[in-house]
C-alpha cells in the first residue's frame, strides 16, 4: 500500500519565509509517501505585473526555499509536489516541483496559463513526464491544465498511476471535472488547492479550497472544506490504477483508435 495526501492552506502574498514555515510545521508529524501542496505555495498568486513576479521568483539552483524543502524531505523520508514561482535566466515559469530525499527529481512548467497569468509568466516548455517514486508512477499538472483533457491523458498513456495537481482554483468546475479525468484514465488524482481571498491593489481573487483525492473509478475519496487549513493522507492500492478494463470487453487504452484523432493535435484546429 502507498500513502498520498495534500495540505490545503491560505498562503500570504509575498510572505515566502512564513509560508514555508507554515508548510514545514504542518507536515512535521505526517506519515506519508507523497504530499501535494497548492500552486505557487510560497509566493502567493495574484501578481500585479511581471516585475513583481520577477522580484519573488527563485532560480532553482540558488533557492533557499528549495534547499529547505530538500532538507525537510531528507529528514522525513517522503516526497513533496509543490507549486513554485521559477526564475530561469530571463524567463519566469509557473512550475511544479517533485522533491524527495535526494533533491529535485523533476520540474514541470505549466503548459496552459490561465487568464492574467499570461501577463506575467512564460508558457511552459517542459514535456509532460512521468516519474517513479518508490512503487508508484506519478505525473504533474497544474491548476488550469485540468480543462485540457489531453494533459491527463498523455500522463496516463506514459504510465502515470497518480496525477499530482497543485492548484489555485478560482472557478467552480475543476473539482467535479477531476472525477472524470480520473475515471477516463483510470488513475488516482490529488488536487491540492488553496483557499481564502487575495486582496491586492489591482483587485481581489477568491479561491475555492475543496482539495480532494479521487480514485481510478472516479470516486471521491475525500474533499476538504472550502475555507480552512487541512492536511489529509490516505492509503491507496496502486493496482487499482493499473487495471484499465472498463467492462468485460472494454479496455480504456486498448480501445483507443488514434488514427481517427488527428484533429486533436493540429495547431489552430477547431472541431
Amino acid at each position: 500500500m502507498f500513502k498520498i495526501g495534500f495540505f490545503q492552506f491560505n498562503p500570504e502574498f509575498g510572505k515566502v519565509e512564513s509560508n514555508l514555515a507554515k508548510v514545514i510545521y504542518a507536515l512535521s508529524g505526517v506519515q506519508t509517501d507523497i504530499v501535494v501542496l497548492p500552486e505557487l505555495s510560497f509566493t502567493g498568486y495574484f501578481f500585479k505585473n511581471r516585475d513583481e513576479l520577477k522580484s519573488m521568483a527563485e532560480d532553482l539552483k540558488n533557492s533557499s526555499t528549495v534547499e529547505s524543502l530538500k532538507a525537510f524531505c531528507r529528514e522525513k523520508d517522503f516526497y513533496i509536489v509543490t507549486g513554485f514561482a521559477e526564475k530561469a535566466a530571463d524567463r519566469l515559469f509557473n512550475s511544479s516541483l517533485l522533491i524527495g530525499p535526494g533533491g529535485i527529481i523533476h520540474t514541470y512548467r505549466k503548459l496552459h496559463l490561465f487568464n492574467t497569468e499570461k501577463d506575467c509568466f512564460d508558457p511552459g516548455d517542459t514535456p509532460l513526464e512521468v516519474n517513479s517514486v518508490r512503487s508508484i508512477k506519478l505525473g504533474m499538472m497544474i491548476c488550469f491544465d485540468w480543462v485540457l483533457p489531453e494533459t491527463a491523458r498523455i500522463l496516463a498513456l506514459k504510465g502515470a498511476d497518480l496525477l499530482c495537481h497543485p492548484s489555485n482554483l478560482v472557478l467552480t468546475h475543476c473539482q467535479q471535472a477531476m472525477l472524470t479525468r480520473s475515471l477516463e484514465n483510470s488513475v488516482f488524482s490529488v488536487t491540492a488547492n488553496r483557499y481564502g481571498i487575495e486582496s491586492r491593489p489591482h483587485g481581489n481573487l477568491s479561491f475555492t479550497g475543496q482539495s480532494q483525492i479521487v480514485d481510478p473509478k472516479g470516486k471521491l475519496l475525500h474533499r476538504a472544506n472550502a475555507a480552512q487549513d487541512e492536511l489529509h493522507v490516505i492509503e491507496i492500492d496502486i493496482d487499482e490504477a493499473r487495471d484499465k478494463s472498463f467492462t468485460e470487453k472494454n479496455n480504456l487504452f486498448k480501445d483507443r483508435r488514434p488514427g481517427f484523432y488527428g484533429e486533436m493535435v493540429k495547431t489552430g484546429s477547431s472541431i
